[in-house]
Order: C-alpha cells, then structure tokens, then sequence
C-alpha cells in the first residue's frame, strides 16, 4: 500500500482522525485548516468548538463579523461572553442640555426584528426622539451596541448546536454597586437574546465573577422585556455555577441582592441537577436557605421604606438536585440540617468548601444522615486517604557508591518484572495452583508494608 493510500485510509477513519486531532495544538489547527478544503471541513469542529466573545461596540453590529460567526455557529458548543468592568462601561447622569438638571431614564428594551436605514429612522429607539438624542449625544458607543437587543438575537440565533453558555463580568468597584453601567443593558440583551433563539441543546449556565445586582436582569420572571414564556428556555438548565462578588454581610447591611438571589435560583427549582455557587471575597450566607436567615426573617421597621414587601421567602426546594457545592459560606448548622433533610431523595452527594459554621457543629449538621442510613458507617466513608510518597536520600556515601546501589536496586526492580510477567503467563493463569501462585505473587511482587519495612532496614540508603 502506498503512503498516499494508507493517509487518506486514516484520514477518512473517522474516530480514528477525531482522536488524532484531539491532540493536535490549537496553533497547528489553525495552519492544518488552510492547507486544503477538506482540512478546515475536518478541523472545523474542534477550532469553534469552544468561542471566546469580549464585548465590543462592533463585536454583533460589524456586518462581516456577523456572517463569519453564521458560518460558523453550528460548530459551537460553548461559549463564554466576557465583558468586565471598567471606565468604557461607567455611564454618567444625563443632563438636559438647556437647564443642566438630570434627566430620568426609563429603558425598555426594543425586541423588533432587524429593520432598515428607513425603518430605524421612523421609530425612536428609546421611547422618544428627544430622550434617543440624548441618549447618543452623551453616551459611549458601547452603550448603544449593549443595548441593540435585535443583534444579539441575530448572533445567538448563528448558535443552534449551544450547549455551555459562560458570563463573565468581573472588575465592578464597590462605589458603583447601586448605579447602573453598561453591562447591566448587555446582560438584559443577552438574556432575551437566549430566550427568544432556537437553542434546544442548552443545558448549563456558568456565571462567573458577577456582580451581585446582575441577577436582576438575568431574572426571566422579573427582569427588563420578560414575556410570560421567557422561563421556559432556563428551565433547560441542568448544570448551574454561580460565582458571586459579596459585599460584607452583617445584620444591619442590605439584604436586597439577597432577595434577587433567592427569586433567581427559584428559576432553576424543578430543572438544575448539579448545581456549584462560591462567593468571591468576604464570606456570605448559605445561599440555598436564604430563608431562614436572620437578617432576612427580622422584619425591619416599617419608617424605614413603607412600599417594602416584608413577607418571608419561601424555602428553596430542587426537586431533582443530584450534586451541590457551597464554597466560602458562613451557615448554621440547622441550614444544613433542613437541607439534607428537604433533599434526602434526590440528593447523592454535597460539598461545604472554605465554610464555617456560625452555629453548632458538624455533627448536628450532618445528623439526617445518620438517621437516612440507619447507621454512622457514612463517618467512616467520608475519612480522606491519600498517598505519602517516601524520599529516600543517601547521607554519607559516595558518588561511585550510590550508582552501584542504584544499579543493584534496578537489577531487583527487573527481576521483580519479570517474575511479574511470568505469574501472569497462561500456564499460570488456569487452575487452582494458578489462583494460589497469582495471589501470592501479588503479595511478594507487589510489595507488603512488612516487606517495605524490611527493606528499609536492610538498605544503604538513610532516611533524612
């Protein structure tokens, strides 16, 4: 067979070429793509497998951009869409330009479809043509490209085959937590640009670094343009990660961003199987029983804002939760207690990383458990056993010495092989004097903690 044939053989093997290009360096595909066709048709999937997005003003509106992302959307399967904090996404007061005073600005989101030159002219975009005049004289470009909900539809829409979807929002100062930037408007646009796109395959949502009033405008219940219909599309949602920023807690801070974080994980009650939440920076409360916190079942006086709702939150309940992590909480352990007990049917395995209980012990936390199994044989299953490597070093001895002992102890190390190999041959392997010779042979071959003990006597080499 000649080396052209025996290529394209291999080539047109289809696991056997995915295997081949799965260890291939990213770096090569690129080159691999445009040596011919059938290369970048090949190599094609595993380039936009996973796509990369840092928002931009021209990264949905540039018309050349968006017909490269058409041709390729079918290919991605995960995406994470960057945009962090920083001064491009400050937005000022506006102002009237005549008298200086401040101008109130109500947004709602336009969700026609794209229109033309002529079209857009005919209609405001942000409710008025005096408050869109405004709106382009005093702010960034960026805000506008944010706030174009009808490109980020176009954009999700190049993406039937989606599967991971990633939001990374990191950088938010803790001044600007209560004004409202830029990446608050693109996270309205990209949440109804998931709801209102064909994407059927979409299973997990990973929020990373985000800042705590952002879960308000990824609510489909309550937040800006949500349709009666917009929670179906999160209820695909199998496999949540939410990382937070937490603001330092106490019994007299607020306790707003607590509330949107409990109504948004409500969302995901009778969907989420494995579900992952971490607060970055200061420790915060068990966020899966925000109901039973003190500072949220205290009514506060009623002088300090009449139009608050005081009613207590519901308990949260995932009907199929299968996996939780919590990581850098404070809780008590009656939280944990109510939790296991809520999800003795469903649940099969919890994690409590960097958390402190600020109440009881780990006993009482972990007491349903003993009264599920009956028994506390599951203590015993969760001791953590892990190898100790020995280091062996040679004090007082040569450098001629020491080679000849290492050249010793490989001559054991091969004989030891070999034996190995020979216990394991099928003259040995059938029968019932081969079962006794394997078993021992494992025993004297493998090496026993009295064999290793002996060993360590008997040889040159010192502890240090």
């Amino acid at each position: 067979m000649s080396s052209a044939s025996a290529f394209l053989q291999f080539w047109w093997t289809d696991r056997v070429r995915d295997n081949f290009l799965s260890y291939v360096p990213k770096e090569d595909l690129y080159s691999l793509r445009l040596a011919c066709h059938d290369f970048g048709v090949r190599t094609a999937p595993l380039l936009f497998r996973h796509l990369a997005i840092t928002f931009r003003p021209s990264t949905f509106t540039k018309p050349a951009r968006m017909v490269a992302l058409e041709r390729i959307g079918h290919h991605v399967r995960e995406l994470t869409f960057n945009m962090p904090h920083g001064p491009d996404t400050f937005l000022p007061p506006l102002l009237d330009c005549v008298t200086g005073e401040e101008v109130n600005f109500v947004y709602e989101p336009c969700c026609l479809p794209t229109r033309s030159s002529a079209a857009r002219l005919s209609v405001p975009t942000y409710g008025s043509w005096e408050m869109t005049d405004l709106l382009v004289k005093q702010y960034p470009p960026l805000f506008h490209a944010a706030a174009n909900v009808s490109s980020f539809i176009r954009a999700f829409s190049a993406l039937p085959n989606l599967k991971h979807l990633k939001i990374s929002c990191p950088g938010q100062e803790a001044a600007h937590r209560y004004r409202r930037s830029t990446v608050d408007y693109a996270l309205i646009s990209l949440r109804i640009a998931v709801e209102r796109s064909p994407l059927p395959d979409l299973d997990t949502l990973s929020l990373l670094s985000i800042h705590p009033s952002s879960l308000l405008y990824l609510n489909p219940t309550m937040g800006f343009g949500a349709l009666p219909n917009s929670a179906k599309r999160w209820r695909q949602i199998r496999k949540l990660a939410i990382h937070m920023d937490s603001i330092p807690y106490s019994p007299t801070s607020p306790t707003d961003h607590f509330k949107l974080l409990h109504s948004y994980l409500q969302t995901f009650s009778c969907s989420v199987r494995r579900l992952v939440f971490r607060w970055n920076g200061h420790k915060g409360p068990f966020p899966l029983a925000l109901g039973s916190e003190p500072s949220l079942t205290t009514p506060s006086p009623p002088l300090a804002c009449p139009r608050r709702c005081h009613l207590a939150l519901r308990p949260l309940k995932f009907a199929r939760l299968r996996f939780m992590e919590v990581e850098n909480a404070t809780l008590d352990a009656s939280q944990v207690s109510s939790f296991i007990t809520a999800h003795r049917r469903s649940i099969t395995e919890f994690n409590f990383e960097d958390s402190n209980l600020r109440s009881g012990t780990w006993d009482e936390a972990l007491a349903p458990l003993t009264r599920i199994s009956g028994n506390e044989r599951w203590k015993k299953k969760s001791e953590e056993v892990m190898d100790v490597p020995l280091v062996l070093s040679p004090v007082g001895l040569e450098e001629g010495e020491v080679q000849r002992v290492r050249r010793e102890q490989e001559g054991v190390m091969e004989r030891m092989r070999k034996e190995q190999r020979h216990l394991r041959s099928p003259a040995l392997g059938t029968g019932p004097w081969g079962k006794v010779m394997g078993a021992r042979g494992r025993g004297l071959f493998w090496g026993t903690e009295e064999h290793m003990r002996r060993f360590l006597r008997s040889s040159v080499l010192a502890w240090r």
